[in-house]
């Protein structure tokens, strides 16, 4: 991959003429994204963001941290022991400019010997997945992640209602597709185009299911204004 969301992020932080970001999925039109969203403080982000990082607790595992907003929140103001990971090797160096004590370019998935009071996955956490086959995988991998009396606060969105009705009142949907929530994501800056990306948007049910099937207890915790939710799963 190119590292164009991780470039933006570095940019913006060394204030290197950062440009919008060009985002689109298989099912949505472009759209621009101002890399500030992505460091933004406690009192502008969305509730269901707030709620997560009032919840939490103890060691800190924030998967995907991006600009490190959520980690450097936690550090500073409640002062945890927080580990920000995140595959982009200029994201990690935007958060370690941006005072992050512990940020390491890394794939959750090859963690080893290493467990959390708290694991965070923040901006449509189930993204990462990709595909609702992987989801057994990473939720057994989040589950080994977790110490005695652990968390996982993970929030996604139902986007059910971005399909548009049949004429029976039901929803047409594509069907090359396993889960409807499966999008092909890309994302492009300064003239450049990333790879595209899979994808996953989870609806809290079949998240629920899925925790339940491997081992896991599920809680939802908020909703949001956008069909969008906040759960927490617990062994």
């Amino acid at each position: 991959m190119k590292d164009l969301f991780g470039r933006a992020i570095l940019d913006f932080q060394t204030n290197n003429h950062p440009e919008d970001l060009i985002t689109s999925t298989s099912i949505s039109e472009e759209d621009e994204m101002d890399v500030s969203y992505l460091f933004r403080t406690f009192a502008e982000m969305p509730k269901i963001e707030q709620k997560a990082l009032e919840i939490a607790k103890g060691k800190v595992l924030d998967i995907g941290c991006g600009a490190g907003s959520h980690s450097l929140y936690l550090q500073s103001e409640k002062g945890l022991e927080v580990t920000s990971i995140d595959i982009s090797k200029n994201a990690i160096e935007a958060c370690r400019l941006r005072g992050l004590k512990s940020a390491t370019v890394q794939d959750f998935m090859t963690l080893k010997n290493e467990q959390y009071d708290t694991i965070l996955l923040l901006m449509n956490g189930t993204g990462i997945c990709g595909k609702l086959k992987k989801l057994p995988a990473f939720l057994e991998k989040l589950k080994s992640l977790l110490l005695p009396g652990g968390q996982i606060l993970i929030d996604s969105s139902d986007i059910i209602y971005m399909f548009d009705e049949d004429e029976d009142g039901g929803k047409w949907i594509n069907s090359e597709n396993e889960y409807y929530g499966e999008l092909i994501f890309e994302i492009s800056y300064k003239g450049e185009k990333e790879l595209p990306l899979d994808w996953l948007y989870l609806d809290y049910n079949t998240l629920q299911n899925a925790a339940l099937a491997n081992g896991l207890e599920s809680k939802l915790i908020l909703e949001g204004e956008h069909y969008d939710y906040l759960a927490k799963l617990s062994i």
